[in-house]
């Protein structure tokens, strides 16, 4: 009878974890584990914006570089001295490949792999007391939506970038398309930029 009580006090406390801080809940969740989507190699890469932030173009899927969770500059795009497309961040760069036709773009170099793929919670949280006095269609449910590019050289050297977004789950239309952005929590949350040497 003991073992069962606690099994129940367990179990409601979960409960009301989740129903109360059910983001928080499911962010922590996806650090050991989100459900890949989809995944699909990259043939090119394109820049569109000014250096700083603007948006980065590969496999019919923009990610933006503006939106990001972490203090201080944006990652930077640019052309190395050697007329490389490149990336940097913190001091860090990374180069995708030679600049095609004086455009911020480049091919994926024969011997480079560079996937992006999309991933989703494995933890949604309920949204059952947010009331939409406009339409009246408010989400039941919610999870984060990630896209993640990773592009590798031969010599060791790689680029790991993350995205996170919100998606909303309505009883009519199912998951719809996930672009909400919510202030130091969603958008671009990871870039690790390594050289190969380790």
């Amino acid at each position: 009878m003991r073992k069962i009580l606690i099994i129940l006090l367990i179990v409601i406390a979960g409960t009301a974890l989740w129903l109360w801080r059910g983001r928080d809940l499911s962010t922590v969740v996806d650090r050991i584990k989100t459900i890949e989507t989809s995944s699909r190699p990259i043939a090119a890469v394109s820049y569109e914006g000014t250096g700083s932030g603007g948006v980065l173009h590969v496999a019919d899927v923009n990610l933006t570089l503006d939106d990001t969770v972490f203090k201080g500059p944006k990652p930077n795009m640019g052309t190395t001295k050697d007329g490389l497309l490149a990336l940097s961040f913190r001091a860090k760069v990374f180069a995708f490949g030679p600049s095609q036709d004086d455009k911020l773009a480049a091919k994926v170099p024969e011997d480079d792999t560079a996937t992006v793929s999309i991933e989703h919670s494995g933890l949604a949280w309920p949204n059952f007391f947010e009331v939409n006095f406009m339409t009246g269609n408010s989400p039941k449910w919610k999870r984060y939506i990630y896209r993640r590019l990773i592009w590798k050289k031969p010599n060791g050297a790689k680029l790991d970038m993350l995205w996170r977004y919100e998606q909303f789950f309505y009883r009519n239309d199912g998951w719809v398309e996930a672009f909400m952005v919510r202030p130091e929590t969603t958008g671009l949350i990871r870039v690790e930029i390594s050289d190969g040497s380790r």
